[in-house]
C-alpha cells in the first residue's frame, strides 16, 4: 500500500491535535482496507497511533508494527460478529463494497450482498456485540437520493444499496442508540488509486503513454475531491460528538464537466495525445450534485484543503514516477 504523498495538505494544526488525542491507542475497524480510500485510511490512523484492524477478502499487508490485517468475507454474518467482538473496535469505518455505477441487472446482486448486506452485518454486530464503539461509519455516495429526495429513483443498483444502507445506519441509531455517521462520499481521486478504469487514473495513465483516452460526451457535471481530504473527514466525523445519526458531506462543493477535468489533465500533462469525447455513451439518470461544504464545516470543523490543480499535479507526479522509463 501506498501512503498518500501530499503530506502538506491536512487540516489546521490545531484540529489535527485533537484528532490526534482522539485516536491514539485506539482499536480501530476497517472494512475495505485494501481499497483506494480504505488503504490511505489505514496509513493515517497508523500514523496518529491507533492499533488498525483491516478487514478484507484476501490476506493483506501495511508494514506497520499497529496494522493487523484479517481475512474476512462481509456476506457471512457469523463470521463479521465474531471478528468484531474479538477487536472491540473502539471506531468502526465500513468501506468495503462493490464499487460501480453501471446499471445493468448482473450488478443488482452484487450491489446488495457487497453493500447492503455488508452494511447490516456490520451494524447488527457492533450493536449485538456490545463493543462500546465510539463511532461506526459507512460510507455513503453521492449518487444516493437524500433523504428528502423519496420519490426520487436510484440511478443503479450501486445507488439503491448505499442508499438502503444510509437509513439502516440511521436506523440503528434511532432504535438501537449505536453511534452512526454516514460519510457521503463525492467522486474522490487521488495518488494510488489501483482501479485504473476510473477515470483519473485512465486519462493520466493515457496520456502519459501517448495513448487517446475515449471519453464521453463530457457533459456529466461532478464534485471531485481529493483522497486525504476525505481521509481528514472521516477522521473529523469520527472524533465530533453531538452529530451521531447525521449524514455529512464529503466533497469540494465544486462541479467540473467531465470534458473540462480531462482538457484540464491534458493541458498540465502536455503530452501529443488528444481525448476522444463521444467514443463512449452516457449513462442515463446520472444524478447531478454538489457536496454541502458549509454544512459539513458546521457539524465537524472539517473543510477541503487541495484544490483540484493541486491534486491531479500530486497524481499525475505519482504516476510518472511508477511508469516504466523510456
Amino acid at each position: 500500500m501506498i501512503l498518500d504523498v501530499a503530506e502538506k495538505f491536512r487540516m489546521p494544526i490545531q484540529r489535527l491535535a485533537a484528532v490526534e488525542d482522539c485516536f491514539r491507542d485506539t482499536a480501530v475497524a476497517i472494512t475495505g482496507a485494501t481499497g483506494f480510500i480504505g488503504a490511505h485510511l489505514a496509513a493515517r490512523l497508523c500514523e496518529l497511533g491507533a492499533r488498525v484492524h483491516g478487514m478484507a477478502r484476501s490476506k493483506h499487508e501495511l508494514v506497520h508494527p499497529r496494522y493487523r490485517s484479517h481475512e474476512l468475507d462481509l456476506r457471512d454474518y457469523a463470521a463479521v460478529k465474531a471478528r468484531i467482538k474479538e477487536i472491540a473496535p473502539d471506531y468502526v469505518f465500513h468501506l468495503a463494497g462493490h464499487v460501480t455505477g453501471a446499471f445493468d441487472l448482473q450488478q443488482v446482486i452484487p450491489a446488495f450482498e457487497s453493500n447492503l448486506a455488508s452494511s447490516v452485518h456490520v451494524l447488527t454486530a457492533c450493536a449485538e456485540t456490545g463493543t462500546g464503539a465510539k463511532r461506526v461509519i459507512l460510507t455513503g455516495s453521492l449518487v444516493e437520493p437524500l433523504p428528502g429526495e423519496l420519490e426520487t429513483v436510484p440511478s443503479s443498483p450501486y445507488a439503491a444499496a448505499k442508499w438502503a444502507s444510509a437509513s439502516y445506519a440511521r436506523m440503528f441509531h434511532a432504535l438501537y442508540r449505536l453511534p452512526t455517521n454516514i460519510a457521503r462520499v463525492f467522486m474522490v481521486y487521488g495518488p494510488a488509486q489501483r482501479d485504473e478504469t476510473k477515470l483519473v487514473p485512465y486519462v493520466v495513465r493515457s496520456l502519459l503513454l501517448g495513448e487517446v483516452p475515449k471519453i464521453t460526451s463530457g457533459q456529466r457535471l461532478i464534485d471531485w475531491v481529493y483522497v486525504a481530504d476525505v481521509v481528514e473527514g472521516f477522521l473529523a466525523i469520527a472524533s465530533t460528538s453531538g452529530i451521531e445519526g447525521q449524514s455529512v458531506d464529503l466533497g469540494s462543493g465544486q462541479l467540473i464537466s467531465t470534458r473540462d477535468l480531462v482538457l484540464k489533465i491534458a493541458g498540465l500533462i502536455r503530452g501529443s495525445a488528444a481525448p476522444q469525447f463521444g467514443a463512449l455513451p452516457d449513462r442515463p439518470m446520472e444524478p447531478c450534485r454538489t457536496a454541502d461544504v458549509a454544512l459539513a464545516f458546521q457539524q465537524t470543523g472539517w473543510r477541503p484543503s487541495v484544490s483540484l490543480d493541486q491534486g491531479l499535479a500530486v497524481v499525475i507526479a505519482n504516476y510518472r514516477d511508477r511508469l516504466p522509463r523510456r
